[in-house]
Formats: structure tokens, C-alpha cells, sequence
């Protein structure tokens, strides 16, 4: 797994594109959203704007959580600000509705399982986990297990969003229970080994 730069921006930016086209799949098949979609759509509604515009504006939010956290932004971080919403618009306009019971649990299939694997490779980048994911991080880093971390703050942010007038159905409950450990199984598959620093005169670790 390579630790160059261009590397991880490639892994970076790939996960971000996948987990925008995650999220119009999980509209499209309309069987309940994503714990944060609810949230998402549930604004929306109120304000009139894109559900990518409020993708990114809730992104900004966020950040402000960091502060107890004590969570540091990376290039990441403002790349997820940036890219999930706008490619969640854009897969929306490219992705019709779809009719059959069948295709629409496809869809859904597919994209949580998408959301899970663009989640670790974006992660696994190690340029900045993206706004909401510093919270399930920075919980992880006081003790709590990422996926209880993950499971905890899916469920809390799919009740605002339901109070909201968001959309909640069967998929909202499979995503919201099962994103949690589906991520804590990838992530660490698909994480970039660390770069360590070699002591003076030593030479540096060959990392595969």
C-alpha cells in the first residue's frame, strides 16, 4: 500500500467521490436515508437549499465539535467540506428515480456498503478524517470503540433529523446499525501505514 502523497490524494479524493455517489443512492432508492441524510434532507426542506448545500453548510457546523474534541483539520477535512455535496448533487441529477421494490433495495445495498468502503479509503488516507468522522475519531481516541463510537452518533443524529421532518424508513435503520461496524471492519484494512522517523544514522523502515 504505497504512503506517497499522490497516493493517499488519490485514495483521499476517490473516497470522497464514492461516498457522494453513496448518498444519491440511498436518496434514489427511497427506502429511508443515511442517519445524517435524514438530518440533511430534513433541513433542506426547511430552507429551500440543494441537499448538497446542506451537506457542506452541516459540514461547517461540525468543525465547531472539534473544539472539545480537541481534533486538528487536515487537507481532508476541507476536501470532504468541498466534494461529498457537490458529487452528491451531481450523481442525483445523472441517477433517475427507480420504480421496482427490487431495485430500489439494490440500491440501497449498494450504497451503504459503498458509503462504508469510500468512509475507509477517505480515512484510510490519513490527510484529515472529514467533519463528522472527527467526532466518531476523536471519541475513539478518548477510550470509546469506533464502531460504538460510529453507531452512537448515527442514532443521535438520525433522531434531530427525524424531529426535523426528514425521511426515515428501513434503510435509515440498517445504515444507522450497521455503518458502525461495517467501518470498523474496513478501516483499518485500508489505512496507510504510518511514516516513521528513523533515529539519526539509521536507516529509514521499508514500509510495503
Amino acid at each position: 500500500m504505497s504512503t506517497k502523497l499522490p497516493g493517499r490524494l488519490a485514495r483521499l479524493l476517490g473516497g470522497l467521490a464514492l461516498f457522494g455517489v453513496s448518498v444519491a443512492l440511498m436518496v434514489r432508492a427511497d427506502l429511508g436515508l443515511a442517519s445524517w441524510d435524514v438530518l440533511h434532507q430534513g433541513l433542506a426542506e426547511r430552507t429551500g437549499l440543494s441537499l448538497g448545500q446542506v451537506v457542506n453548510l452541516v459540514a461547517v457546523v461540525v468543525l465547531l465539535l472539534w473544539i472539545p474534541l480537541r481534533q486538528r483539520p487536515g487537507f481532508g477535512t476541507v476536501a470532504n467540506v468541498v466534494v461529498v455535496g457537490f458529487v452528491a448533487d451531481a450523481a442525483l441529477a445523472l441517477v433517475p428515480p427507480v420504480l421496482p421494490v427490487a431495485g430500489r433495495i439494490g440500491l440501497l445495498v449498494v450504497g451503504v456498503l459503498l458509503n462504508g468502503l469510500a468512509t475507509a479509503l477517505y480515512l484510510g488516507a490519513r490527510l484529515g478524517p472529514g467533519p463528522r468522522d472527527g467526532l466518531m475519531t476523536g471519541l475513539a481516541a478518548r477510550g470509546l470503540p469506533i464502531g460504538r463510537a460510529r453507531t452512537a452518533i448515527e442514532l443521535g443524529v438520525l433522531a434531530l433529523g427525524w424531529a426535523l421532518g426528514g425521511t426515515v424508513g428501513p434503510g435509515t435503520l440498517l445504515f444507522a446499525v450497521s455503518i458502525g461496524p461495517l467501518a470498523q471492519h474496513l478501516i483499518p484494512r485500508f489505512t496507510v501505514p504510518a511514516q516513521r522517523r528513523p533515529a539519526t544514522g539509521a536507516t529509514p523502515p521499508r514500509l510495503a
